[in-house]
């Protein structure tokens, strides 16, 4: 076999269509070379696909197929919405089609047939997928109730500008209700109603979801999400991860990042600053996290109670 000629740069690494490959001058007899892998009908690649982004990997395969977006896993993912971590090396996409649309058997796809409405597809990076608030309720066939609702808390927070360029929540508590209203039988949806009531505007990390629903799974009263501590003064200090106003309490949740040197120093500044104002600082990690992040909850436990907290007070 001939050596081939090098593909375009637009083409290398990464999935194309023969739409791609005509825009790029590629030859039909190119397009058949061995060198090429297959990825189904109408789709090559040369090499490995990893260093490129979701959205560049999965489009190939959308608009080779009619009527289809990216949903279910791949939407999430697409989204930055918490999920079960995924293995790496996966090669499948997750597509949605209209229900009453013929089926489709292609490889590297898991197409969903279902009820879709108009107005549950959007554009991200020039993609069709669904909705945050479609996606959410597509992957409560998939998650436990508490991935569910750390997946609807990411939906509905309010994100911070300065990091994530963006000042809007993804949807609104009253989108996901309006979802469930309109998929009436739909697989999981007992599941997504549940952790609907559980949702909570406010939390930053799937991590801090976990924490405050052991909290209250614990009897413990539920706690405030980044909410500013504000002296008599009128000063506005920092936000606890999760806090008790009313106790001076304010729990933080350490992630991996914790262990940079100067993250470290950050710590060790807001501890001092804790102190400093006379409130009780509960630092949580990740061994604190198991059992059902049991450990947590015991240790705010006994915040708490130093604090002059009773059950049933």
């Amino acid at each position: 076999m001939k050596t081939p000629h090098p593909l375009p740069e637009e083409l290398r690494g990464r999935p194309f269509t023969l739409v791609d490959a005509s825009v790029a001058g590629v030859s039909p007899r190119r397009w058949r070379h061995g060198s090429l892998t297959y990825r189904g009908r109408g789709i090559r690649v040369e090499g490995t696909t990893t260093a490129f982004p979701l959205s560049v990997r999965v489009r190939p395969f959308i608009e080779v197929n009619e009527l289809c977006a990216a949903s279910h896993v791949t939407a999430a993912e697409l989204h930055s919405l918490p999920q079960r971590r995924q293995d790496e090396a996966r090669d499948d996409y997750h597509l949605i089609r209209p229900e009453g649309a013929a089926h489709l058997d292609r490889p590297h796809v898991i197409v969903h047939r279902m009820k879709l409405f108009e107005d549950e597809v959007a554009t991200l990076d020039g993609i069709p997928v669904t909705t945050p608030a479609r996606t959410w309720l597509d992957m409560a066939e998939l998650l436990s109730v508490d991935e569910i609702v750390a997946m609807g808390d990411a939906c509905v927070r309010a994100p911070r500008f300065e990091f994530e360029g963006r000042s809007m929540p993804l949807c609104s508590i009253w989108d996901l209700q309006r979802t469930i209203d309109r998929h009436r039988g739909k697989r999981g949806l007992r599941k997504a109603k549940e952790a609907l009531e559980l949702i909570r505007v406010g939390s930053d990390s799937a991590q801090e979801t976990m924490l405050r629903l052991a909290i209250v799974r614990a009897g413990l009263p539920e706690p405030e999400l980044n909410v500013p501590i504000i002296t008599e003064d009128g000063v506005r200090h920092h936000e606890p991860d999760l806090s008790y106003r009313k106790y001076r309490i304010g729990i933080e949740y350490e992630g991996e990042h914790h262990g940079d040197e100067s993250q470290i120093a950050r710590d060790i500044t807001r501890s001092e600053r804790y102190a400093a104002l006379g409130w009780t600082e509960v630092r949580i990690s990740k061994r604190h996290m198991v059992n059902d992040a049991k450990p947590a909850a015991a240790k705010v436990l006994v915040a708490l109670a130093q604090a002059g907290w009773r059950r049933g007070s």
